[in-house]
C-alpha cells in the first residue's frame, strides 16, 4: 500500500528557535507592560518612613523635662546653692551666739533651768548678775539683729537667683545676668566688710566693764566658760561669713564667663543669619 506523504515537519532546532523568539518577545512585552503600570501607579512608601519612630518623637520632650535641673545644677547654680546654705549657717550661728553669751538669767527666763537652784547666788549678787546679763545682751543686740537681717536678706536673694536660672543662659534676660553679677560681686565685698565689723563690734563689747564684771562674777562661782574672749559661736559666724564671701567671688567669675559665652553665641548666630541670604542669592543667580 502506498503511504501518504509525510507533511513537512520543521526541524527541531527551528522549532526551538521559534519558541525561544516567542518567549523573548513575550517577556519583553511583559516588562514593558509592568514598566507602564509601575509608571502610572503612585510610588509606595512604607508607613514607618511617613512617621518618625516613637522614641524619636519623645526624645525632645525628655530633654525639655531635664533642662531645668540641668541649668540649675550648673557650676554657677551650684555656687549659688552653696551660698544659700552658708547664709543659713551664718544666721544659725548668730542666733546661737546670742543665746550662749546671754548668761544664766536669760536661759532661766526661757525656761531652761531655775537660776536659784543651779546658781549659788543670793541677794545683791543675784540681782547684779541679772542686771549685768541684761546690759550685756542689750549691748550685743545691734550685732545680733544686724547679722540676722544681713544673712537672711542675702540668703533670700541668692535663692531667687537660683530659681530664676531654670533657662539656658542665652534665653535669659541680660538684666538678670548682670543683676546676678552685681549682686555676687557686692555680696563678696559686703561679707568681708561685715565679718570685720562683726568681730570689731564683739571685741569692743567684750572689752567693756560690764563684760569684765560678768566674767569675774561667774568665775567666782565656778563658771569659767563665761569669759570676755571671742566665743566659738562668734568665730563660727566669721568663718561661715568668709566662706560665703569666697563663694560669691567664685560666682562672680563664673557669671562673667557666662556673659562672655552668651555674647559669643549671639554674635555667631547673627553671622549665620547674615550668611544665609547671601547663599540664597548666589544659588538664584
Amino acid at each position: 500500500m502506498s503511504q501518504p506523504p509525510r507533511s513537512h515537519r520543521p526541524h527541531r532546532g527551528e522549532r526551538n528557535g521559534d519558541n525561544r523568539h516567542y518567549r523573548d518577545s513575550h517577556d519583553h512585552d511583559d516588562r514593558r507592560s509592568s514598566a507602564d503600570r509601575s509608571s502610572s501607579r503612585p510610588p509606595y512608601y512604607p508607613r514607618e518612613a511617613d512617621s518618625p519612630p516613637k522614641h524619636a518623637r519623645e526624645a525632645p520632650r525628655v530633654e525639655h523635662q531635664q533642662s531645668k535641673c540641668t541649668y540649675i545644677c550648673s557650676r554657677r547654680g551650684i555656687v549659688l546653692i552653696c551660698s544659700v546654705l552658708t547664709n543659713s549657717l551664718v544666721l544659725i550661728c548668730v542666733v546661737a551666739a546670742q543665746m550662749v553669751t546671754s548668761g544664766m538669767s536669760s536661759a532661766a527666763g526661757m525656761g531652761g533651768f531655775n537660776i536659784n537652784s543651779n546658781f549659788n547666788l543670793q541677794g545683791t549678787e543675784l540681782q547684779k548678775v541679772r542686771d549685768l546679763d541684761m546690759q550685756y545682751s542689750q549691748m550685743r543686740a545691734p550685732g545680733t539683729y544686724g547679722g540676722v537681717a544681713f544673712s537672711l536678706t542675702l540668703g533670700v536673694l541668692s535663692l531667687l537667683f537660683v530659681v530664676s536660672g531654670t533657662k539656658p543662659p542665652h534665653l535669659m534676660s541680660k538684666k538678670l545676668l548682670y543683676g546676678a553679677l552685681v549682686f555676687q560681686a557686692m555680696g563678696a565685698a559686703a561679707y568681708v566688710v561685715a565679718v570685720g565689723l562683726f568681730l570689731h563690734f564683739i571685741i569692743g563689747v567684750n572689752g567693756t566693764d560690764v563684760c569684765q564684771q560678768r566674767e569675774r562674777l561667774y568665775a567666782r562661782n565656778g563658771y569659767t566658760w563665761m569669759s570676755c574672749n571671742v566665743s566659738g559661736a562668734d568665730a563660727a559666724v566669721a568663718l561661715f561669713g568668709l566662706i560665703t564671701a569666697i563663694l560669691y567671688a567664685a560666682g562672680t567669675v563664673l557669671t562673667i564667663r557666662t556673659i562672655r559665652g552668651v555674647r559669643r553665641y549671639l554674635q555667631e548666630r547673627k553671622e549665620r543669619s547674615r550668611s544665609r541670604p547671601m547663599r540664597a542669592e548666589i544659588t538664584s543667580v
